[in-house]
């Protein structure tokens, strides 16, 4: 029976990690649906019957079963029921069961390319689930999903046919002015509608630039350590990646190579991932002289900018920029929901059209209803009322983390906070004598997940620490969570000490 899967799967992920009830049970769901146990077209029970027979409360079963209805792997039929849709993948689609029917030996499967090789054992995010403490990580199960959904209703029922079509302008009207506006006044952005692309992610926007703005073999600077999803998007498109190093004013542009000249320059500036180093003003004007020097394009990940808990804000690379080098790249996943699948792409002036082009016929970009709805959502003022909530939680999480930190961060210690002034997750910075793999290792059969810094190296050898994210950690947890990390970094600290 579905209850009795939903079940054990539910008990399997608790046991893991300690994630609340509501993601357990889409967790669960989702894996019925992905490995066919639920088929398209198939009937889920009510939320009443399921709440029942799961022993939780119904606004538990309606939060899941309204994520799922979000990111598409659920349809509702007024009067009628909740269905799985005819669109979900299956993981499983033609596994033993196929082969013995057919009595066919199964074909042998070619090696993948070096390339191929290289992606899928390099940087893996196969780890990176939601999980408290994993960095990266947003919490979004309080996004107002009937509001959300009211949005997205109404622009379904008012559709014109043409909404429904590829779009060749580089997204919805409405929603490109609303992201300019915003980018205006709070980020120092310089812009106006046109120059926004709207694209599914920040992996879609690099993907973009390097397949415009580089040829194959090209050399872009890559900030070391680096964030996984640039290094794999200039892979996948054939860029010869050269490791920068990053201190604590940010990436360090006369430690590269002169022999290897960049055609691009990918950096975090607002919080290095995953250092959290904010990217100092003499250290961005050195960056954007060396991107003049090389005639060479910047592409601005403003990773985390929306989340400043000290100091004053800080503006964006591209608002130094005078001679149109930047390209700037954001997303919605962190203030809204990952699954939202919407970013954005700032692009010079001159490059609009050939942009524009490009991006429709690499990509077909569509989503308008979708666009409709976030465009709405935005001038409505929701999008505002939802970062300032997530500011003050994601501040409360942040200080209880500190807290609970504090006994490894005393002087003598040896260990220190990078980027604890923004973002979701910190750095805890350890010295080099300890074994930050083995110690996240060992965390994570107490349940703890967090990431060595030296896995996040592409060319160093010089950095160990523990990256932590508080974004979907539950509050309440955090004290607990954070005293095992602290408990365990002093240990590490005593048994390596001089």
């Amino acid at each position: 029976m579905l209850s009795e899967f939903l079940q054990a799967e539910m008990h399997r992920l608790g046991e893991q990690d300690p994630l609340p009830l509501h993601r357990q049970l889409y967790e669960a769901l989702r894996r019925a649906m992905l490995d066919g146990k639920l088929a398209a077209g198939d009937r889920l029970p009510s939320s009443r019957d399921l709440a029942q027979d799961l022993d939780l409360s119904r606004n538990t079963v309606v939060a899941a079963i309204n994520q799922l209805s979000v990111e598409g792997y659920l349809t509702s039929l007024v009067g009628s029921g909740t269905y799985v849709s005819d669109s979900v993948p299956r993981v499983h689609s033609r596994g033993a069961a196929s082969i013995r029917q057919t009595g066919l030996a199964p074909v042998p499967v070619g090696r993948l390319s070096t390339r191929g090789e290289a992606l899928a054992t390099q940087f893996s995010a196969s780890a990176l689930e939601v999980q408290p403490f994993t960095p990266g990580i947003a919490d979004f199960s309080a996004f107002p999903l009937q509001l959300w959904q009211r949005l997205q209703n109404k622009h379904w029922r008012m559709t014109y046919p043409d909404m429904l079509d590829y779009n060749a302008t580089g997204g919805y009207a409405p929603l490109r002015r609303a992201i300019a506006d915003y980018l205006r006044v709070s980020r120092s952005v310089q812009l106006d509608a046109d120059q926004v692309i709207v694209t599914t992610s920040t992996q879609q926007s690099l993907e973009l630039c390097s397949r415009l703005l580089a040829d194959h073999g090209d050399t872009v600077w890559l900030e070391d350590p680096a964030y996984w999803g640039a290094a794999k998007a200039f892979m996948a498109c054939g860029l010869d990646s050269l490791p920068v190093p990053v201190d604590d004013e940010g990436i360090r542009p006369e430690d590269a190579d002169p022999a290897r000249p960049p055609r691009l320059i990918y950096v975090t500036p607002s919080h290095q991932y995953p250092t959290g180093t904010v990217m100092s003003l003499p250290r961005r004007q050195q960056l954007l002289e060396a991107a003049r020097r090389h005639s060479a394009w910047v592409l601005e990940d403003d990773y985390d900018s929306e989340y400043r808990f000290s100091g004053p804000p800080l503006s964006s690379l591209e608002g130094l920029d005078t001679d149109g080098r930047v390209l700037y790249m954001g997303t919605f996943s962190k203030v809204l929901y990952p699954g939202i699948k919407l970013a954005y792409l700032v692009v010079p002036r001159p490059m609009v059209e050939s942009f524009r082009q490009a991006h429709y016929d690499l990509n077909r970009p569509g989503q308008m209803p979708l666009q409709a709805a976030l465009a709405e959502f935005i001038d409505m003022g929701h999008f505002s009322s939802a970062l300032r909530r997530a500011r003050q939680n994601y501040a409360e999480r942040r200080q209880r983390l500190l807290e609970a930190l504090s006994p490894c961060l005393d002087d003598d210690a040896g260990a220190r906070l990078s980027g604890s002034e923004q973002g979701l997750h910190l750095c805890l910075r350890l010295p080099h004598a300890v074994d930050d793999r083995a110690l996240a290792t060992q965390l994570a059969q107490q349940g703890v997940t967090v990431r060595a810094l030296s896995a996040y190296c592409v060319a160093r050898t010089d950095l160990r620490g523990l990256i932590i994210g508080y974004g979907y950690a539950p509050l309440a947890s955090i004290a607990g969570a954070g005293a095992k990390v602290a408990k365990a970094v002093l240990e590490q600290l005593a048994a390596t000490a001089p």
